[in-house]
């Protein structure tokens, strides 16, 4: 497999994972205590936000969610645009590690693996990794395609 066909499907998989993180929040997904739902509406995602982070003084708590929410959706866009590739993934890579940890942290290491989150932490950093410095705009699925001259 050609290395940005990897590149592509990694950015869109991360990027997809974000948003459905978000749409859940905001109960696209359904409501609370539906199946597959994690949190169905933004109270009960400030409600996980503040399990996550104890230590953190409640009148903060709705800002701490806001601020995970934008960074996602931010990410999700630049990933999916290809938009400073390499700032995206470790960006995402930062926020999914804190996740990750924190969900340790409070959880125990269960919810982490169950959701996942140490493996998208490290695909975000492997996509860091293998983008070439100074990339502005990464490739769109068209440039991952080969060409009919095999490159």
């Amino acid at each position: 497999m050609n290395i940005k066909i990897a590149q592509l499907l990694l950015r869109m998989s991360l990027a997809a994972g974000f948003l459905s993180a978000v749409a859940d929040r905001f109960g696209l997904w359904g409501a609370p205590g539906q199946a597959n739902v994690a949190w169905g509406s933004w109270d009960s995602f400030v409600e996980y936000v503040a399990l996550l982070n104890p230590l953190v003084p409640a009148n903060l708590i709705p800002s701490l969610g806001w601020v995970a929410t934008i960074a996602e959706v931010a990410f999700a866009l630049g990933l999916i645009i290809g938009w400073k590739t390499r700032w995206m993934a470790v960006g995402s890579a930062l926020l999914l590690a804190s996740f990750a940890l924190a969900m340790t942290l409070t959880m125990g290491i269960k919810a982490p693996l169950d959701y996942s989150v140490f493996p998208a932490a490290a695909g975000a950093l492997l996509l860091y990794l293998t983008v070439p410095v100074g990339n502005q705009i990464h490739h769109t699925v068209s440039d991952a395609l080969p060409t009919p001259n095999g490159q």
